[in-house]
């Protein structure tokens, strides 16, 4: 990972424990069975790449782009996406594990996370308008001031969003799920 750019390459089995990777280029790049975890991976630029079978938990991204990354039975705890550049952001989540990471601010519009765990992630000020969470865990997740407008909720569980404050018109929810909506009213539905 010395070049500065990298195009179409696939990293198979790479150990970067604690190291720093910064302002790198990649470019249709392949992550199989990697381990990232605990690294500085600052103002590198991710584009069209793909993370498989990954651990890349606490890893910092402060100025990455992340321009059409998708990660797939990925380790991400604790990583604090909303560090990353704003301008043409776009992931996509597949079993994958999100626990206690920040999306605060993002823009995430029409973002998939499929069989994903997000306890305790924050979307605080997130736009996730026409998202889609499909058998998800949110746990303790924080919406606050959250676009949710046209959302997918109906196969996610263990979440509680205020709707009083976190817009989210035209939202699908199942029957069940609705108790989530209505836990600060502390009322019992039979």
């Amino acid at each position: 990972m010395e070049n500065l750019l990298h195009i179409h390459t696939t990293f198979e089995k790479e150990v970067y424990i604690h190291s720093k990777i910064n302002n790198r280029e990649f470019d249709g790049c392949i992550f199989k069975n990697c381990d990232f975890s605990n690294s500085d991976f600052n103002y590198n630029t991710f584009m069209d790449c793909e993370f498989i079978d990954c651990n890349l938990s606490m890893i910092q991204l402060v100025g990455t782009s992340l321009k059409t990354v998708v990660f797939k039975n990925c380790k991400l705890l604790g990583i604090p996406f909303h560090a990353c550049d704003d301008f043409l952001f776009g992931v996509a989540f597949q079993e994958c594990v999100l626990d206690y990471s920040s999306f605060a601010n993002k823009k995430m519009p029409k973002t998939n996370f499929n069989s994903c765990s997000l306890k305790e992630v924050s979307f605080i000020g997130t736009n996730l308008s026409n998202a889609v969470f499909e058998n998800c865990n949110l746990d303790n997740a924080i919406f606050n001031d959250t676009q949710l407008a046209a959302v997918d909720f109906t196969s996610a569980y263990n979440y509680k969003i205020d709707p009083e404050f976190n817009p989210m018109k035209k939202a699908k929810f199942s029957n069940e799920g609705i108790l989530g909506l209505l836990e600060k009213y502390d009322i019992k539905i039979e």
